[in-house]
């Protein structure tokens, strides 16, 4: 299983990202178009409660992510 950051831009200074587990990129692409217009509701790495209404999203970014382990440094 990969992670995925999906970056969902509002304008040029607003923004929010979401972490998401899924086997290849065209999944998360996949996830990101059968949402589109609808509300996502998730919780962050803080356990920070979000409701994104994907409809105001003027861009979406999508990249896979590869966490750093700060222990091993």
């Amino acid at each position: 299983m990969k992670e995925f950051k999906i970056t969902y831009f509002f304008d040029e200074d607003h923004y929010i990202r979401r972490f998401v587990h899924l086997d290849s990129f065209e999944e998360a692409k996949s996830l990101v178009h059968d949402e589109r217009g609808q509300y996502v509701a998730f919780f962050d790495s803080r356990e920070i409660y979000h409701e994104l209404d994907t409809s105001n999203v003027r861009v979406v970014q999508i990249s896979e992510y590869h966490r750093e382990n700060k222990a091993e440094r």
